[in-house]
């Protein structure tokens, strides 16, 4: 069942930490427009695309929503703790944005760093604030060994990265994760409660190609957008018609968790960032064992701590959640 969407006062008050690519931007459409959702801050990282183009994709699909000027966009780290950066930028088109034509913006852009901003906004705020972090989890990590007892005041932290299952970056790690191994460990393995949507449901979660030609056809200019975005994952490797069967809605999939978790399969399970060298680097070890294994027995286990996992998702729900907050014409 699709829940119904309320016009009461916000419901949830967050922080959004993207790496502006073709799901972030959806991602950023379904929070502005979702009524229970109260955008504070927007911070920028270096990840699908290098941390300029970040910043001014941002921009741009705040713009297209007619977003407030008063919520902050902000600069982070343009690199990892430690590796060299790594985009993904082949996955998004060759712009990072699939192609699609917004115009340039001329959004302020907050003199302060990311960590910063966020800062100011726990600090600031009269509601306990949701940290959504849809991307490298490098500014997360700093802003808790920064400020740790500031970080402290978050409610939680979502987040879309990792995996239960298969990887993207490598046959065992999603790209957020292996981006910056050593920032996602320092987050896991806070003791700040925290949900991570991973790759497994990301990419379940999406719409068919019909629908995907109605957005695209709509005489709204935000819909038509939506429409090309998601088109954009119906195409193979090079561009042409013939990708996969779903056009996902991505990260945004991690934001409706936040709204509607009724819609989702949430496990609390131990987690382990894997962060040696070697083939899995970037894995993250979700234990779904219902006991103890023979690594246990032997004193030879690593279990990580427990978050809150989504292993699954009530697809066509979530997408319809994600239409009727999003699009002028469902």
């Amino acid at each position: 069942m699709t829940p119904t969407i309320s016009t009461d006062m916000p419901a949830h008050h967050i922080l959004l930490d993207v790496d502006t690519g073709v799901d972030d931007a959806m991602a950023i459409m379904f929070a502005i427009r979702h009524p229970e959702i109260d955008v504070r801050a927007i911070t920028c990282v270096d990840g699908n695309v290098p941390l300029p183009r970040v910043v001014e994709h941002t921009c741009r699909v705040l713009d297209a929503l007619g977003a407030p000027q008063q919520i902050p966009v902000a600069a982070g780290a343009s690199r990892p703790l430690l590796e060299s950066p790594r985009d993904a930028a082949h996955a998004h088109g060759a712009d990072g944005l699939a192609g699609i034509e917004l115009p340039a913006s001329e959004r302020p852009v907050s003199e302060l760093h990311a960590i910063e901003v966020i800062r100011r906004a726990i600090e600031e705020s009269a509601q306990p604030l949701t940290l959504v972090a849809l991307a490298p989890l490098t500014n997360v990590a700093l802003l808790l060994r920064m400020y740790p007892e500031v970080a402290a005041q978050l409610e939680g932290i979502v987040l879309m990265g990792g995996s239960a299952a298969v990887g993207n970056a490598t046959p065992v790690a999603e790209f957020n994760v292996w981006h910056d191994p050593e920032a996602a460990r320092i987050v896991f393995e806070s003791e700040l409660p925290v949900r991570m949507y991973g790759l497994d449901v990301f990419d379940r979660v999406g719409l068919d190609e019909a629908a995907v030609a109605h957005l695209t056809a709509s005489t709204d200019p935000l819909t038509t957008a939506l429409g090309e975005l998601l088109g954009f994952w119906l195409r193979d490797e090079d561009g042409v018609p013939g990708g996969p069967e779903v056009a996902r809605i991505g990260d945004a999939g991690a934001v409706c968790s936040l709204v509607a978790p009724e819609l989702m399969d949430i496990r609390s399970l131990p987690v382990r960032v894997e962060t040696s060298a070697g083939p899995a680097r970037g894995q993250t070890i979700v234990d779904r064992r219902r006991g103890p294994g023979e690594d246990a027995e032997h004193g030879l286990a690593e279990i990580g701590r427990r978050i809150d996992v989504v292993l699954a998702a009530q697809e066509e729900a979530v997408a319809r959640l994600f239409l009727e907050t999003v699009a002028a014409e469902v």
